[in-house]
C-alpha cells in the first residue's frame, strides 16, 4: 500500500487544518490501491462524487510513471485506456460517459448535453480549444488535465450543476472562475450563494517563480491590496506569484461567498514524487485529473 504525506510550500499541513485527504481505495479487494484526492468541504453532497488524480496506481512507464490519464503525453493508448478504467473503478463512474476538456490556457465554457459523452475517450472530440466545461445531467463525468496548473470544481447545491475549470496563469489573470460562474447563472439559473467551489492541488507560490511580463498582467488585472497578496518582488525581474491566492480573488470578486471556498493544501511541485509538476520534471511528464460528476 502507498503511504504518504503531501506537502503545501514545503512543509507538512497539520490535519486538523487540512482542507483535503486521500482516499486510499482498493478496486480488487486484494489490496490493489489507487490513491484519489479530496476535499472534505464536497463529502456532505451524496449527490456528487468528485477527485483528484496522483500519479500512483497505473501502469504507465518510465518519465510516466504510472497514472498518466492523458493521451497527448506520448503514452501508449492502451496504458492511458487502463489508467482511466483503473481510476474510474476507484472513483465511481463509467469512462464510457467521460467528457474531456481541449486546454488552450484560455477561458471559453463549454456546456455539456448528452451527445457528448465519450468524447475525448471513446468518440473524436469536436470540444475544442475549451478550458471550462460544465453540466447538470446526471452520470456524465467532467474531467480536465494538469501538471502545476489550477484545477477549479464547481458545485450548485440547488440547482444541481457541476463544473471544472482549467486555470493556468494566463487562465487565472484573465479569470476563467468568473467567465464559469456567468455560465452557471445564464444556462442554469445559479446563484453565486449557493456554489461550493474547491481550489485543486497545484504550484504554491514558494514554487512558482515567473517573468516581469507576466507580473505586469497581474499588476493590470488586480488591485494594490490584492497584489500584495498575490505578488512578491525578488528583483532582477522575477516574481513569485500565488495562483491560488489570485482565484480566490477571482472567485470573491464574483460573489462567491468566502465559506463556500475551499483552498489547495497541496503542492504539485513540492511532492513530484507523488504527483506529476511540469517544473519540477522540466516537462517530463504525465498529466493527473480532476474529475466531478453528478451521481
Amino acid at each position: 500500500m502507498f503511504q504518504f504525506d503531501l506537502k503545501y510550500k514545503g512543509k507538512l499541513i497539520d490535519p486538523l487544518h487540512k482542507t483535503t485527504y486521500v482516499d486510499m481505495v482498493d478496486i480488487s479487494g486484494n489490496n490493489d490501491i489507487i490513491p484519489i484526492i479530496k476535499y472534505k468541504a464536497y463529502d456532505e453532497f451524496p449527490d456528487i462524487i468528485h477527485g483528484f488524480s496522483t500519479r500512483l496506481g497505473g501502469v504507465s512507464k518510465e518519465h510516466l510513471y504510472s497514472m498518466n490519464l492523458s493521451f497527448s503525453r506520448g503514452d501508449a493508448k492502451e496504458n492511458v485506456i487502463t489508467n482511466h478504467q483503473r481510476f474510474s473503478a476507484a472513483l465511481g463512474y463509467n469512462p464510457e460517459n467521460l467528457v474531456f476538456s481541449d486546454q488552450v490556457h484560455d477561458t471559453k465554457i463549454y456546456v455539456v448535453g448528452a451527445k457528448d459523452k465519450g468524447k475525448g475517450y471513446t468518440l473524436e472530440s469536436d470540444i475544442n480549444g475549451i478550458d471550462g466545461i460544465v453540466t447538470n445531467l446526471s452520470n456524465i463525468p467532467l474531467i480536465t488535465f494538469y501538471a502545476d496548473c489550477v484545477p477549479l470544481y464547481f458545485y450548485d447545491r440547488v440547482k444541481k450543476v457541476v463544473g471544472l475549470a482549467h486555470s493556468g496563469w494566463k487562465g487565472t489573470v484573465n479569470n476563467i472562475a468568473s467567465c464559469m460562474i456567468n455560465t452557471m447563472i445564464k444556462e442554469y439559473g445559479s446563484e453565486v450563494k449557493d456554489i461550493i467551489v474547491a481550489i485543486g492541488p497545484s504550484i504554491c507560490m514558494d514554487c512558482y517563480e515567473i517573468s516581469e511580463d507576466v507580473a505586469k498582467q497581474f499588476m493590470n488585472n488586480y488591485t494594490l491590496n490584492e497584489l500584495d497578496e498575490i505578488l512578491l518582488n525578488k528583483g532582477n525581474g522575477k516574481y513569485q506569484l500565488d495562483l491560488h491566492k489570485a482565484c480566490w480573488f477571482n472567485l470573491i470578486n464574483s460573489g462567491i461567498l468566502s465559506g463556500n471556498i475551499s483552498m489547495p493544501d497541496i503542492c504539485t511541485c513540492c511532492n513530484p514524487d507523488v504527483l506529476y509538476s511540469h517544473r519540477a520534471s522540466n516537462g517530463m511528464r504525465g498529466n493527473l485529473a480532476a474529475v466531478i460528476m453528478l451521481k
